[in-house]
């Protein structure tokens, strides 16, 4: 049986990996302005599996695939890969940047409240300090942002139920992943979540790719492409069920502040956007929610 790892290592790996995520997602722009989102998805998770592909095989220290695991690994993808993909995508499309990221700064409440509904994990009071200061920090960092010079879009409320519907499948993803890291090694799981989003992307993404101009694209974005695709769904969610192994889910639901915080790095120190005295102050208290998380804990 394969051992988990520490608590140190385990928090290293979940803040790598949002940290990784707020870095491709910052770096991908270019890629969603090229490619259509279907396209773009079903490239991703077709350059995963064929990067993943070993890890398809049992370990040594796996559990057999029972019905219920592969129930659970299918509604892992479906709410983490696909359908908050789809969420996200088209609230933002509807909504905007600014309301997105207030609303995603709900990610650390939904999880621990479903970590503790579904997982019956009991949750400190420390958590709860650290889940206020991370969505304090992003929802006052998103309201800091200038004014959105758009129009409100006339199904602006229908985008943010689906900003909500994809708070609520991040906060799946993360619940699953901690039953699932119990009887499967972090590898295996990250190969066959990808195989499945392969699955559901590909009906859309070939429609999609019938049509697209494929020689119109330079080398350099087929470059970026790569590590996007590596990225997003080889190295994070490795790193993060890896993290989930040691760490309850609601603890390492304040992780996902480092989003917005890696993501807003990138901008300032790749592309050269600006970021305002009140916006590090807003970083520096959803840091803080992080810190407060990962302290160690007086012993008896």
């Amino acid at each position: 049986m394969w051992e988990s790892p520490s608590r140190p290592v385990a928090f290293v790996c979940l803040a790598l990996s949002m940290a990784l995520v707020g870095s491709y997602v910052a770096l991908s722009k270019p890629l969603a302005a090229l490619f259509p989102v279907f396209l773009l998805a079903w490239l991703r998770f077709g350059i995963g599996a064929v990067a993943m592909a070993r890890w398809l095989r049992q370990t040594p220290g796996d559990a057999p695939l029972a019905p219920r695991t592969r129930w659970l690994l299918f509604l892992e993808s479906f709410f983490g890969n696909f359908l908050f993909t789809l969420c996200m995508v088209t609230g933002v499309s509807l909504t905007g940047a600014v309301t997105a990221g207030v609303t995603m700064a709900s990610i650390p409440v939904a999880v621990a409240l479903l970590s503790w509904l579904l997982l019956r994990e009991q949750i400190m009071p420390r958590t709860w300090l650290a889940v206020v200061l991370a969505v304090a920090g992003i929802a006052l960092y998103a309201a800091a942002k200038p004014a959105e010079a758009t129009t409100a879009h006339a199904y602006a409320w229908l985008g943010q139920w689906l900003l909500l519907a994809a708070v609520l499948c991040e906060a799946a993803y993360a619940v699953i992943g901690k039953r699932l890291t119990a009887v499967l090694s972090p590898k295996r799981i990250s190969a066959i979540i990808n195989v499945w989003g392969f699955v559901l992307s590909t009906p859309m993404g070939l429609y999609v790719a019938w049509q697209f101009d494929f020689a119109a694209v330079s080398l350099p974005m087929w470059g970026l492409l790569l590590f996007y695709a590596l990225a997003a769904c080889v190295w994070t969610v490795w790193l993060w069920m890896t993290g989930l192994r040691a760490v309850p889910a609601a603890q390492a639901g304040i992780f996902t502040v480092l989003l917005p915080i890696s993501a807003a790095l990138v901008g300032v120190l790749v592309l050269g956007e600006h970021i305002s005295a009140l916006q590090w102050l807003a970083l520096g208290i959803a840091l803080l929610g992080v810190v407060v998380a990962t302290w160690p804990a007086r012993k008896a």
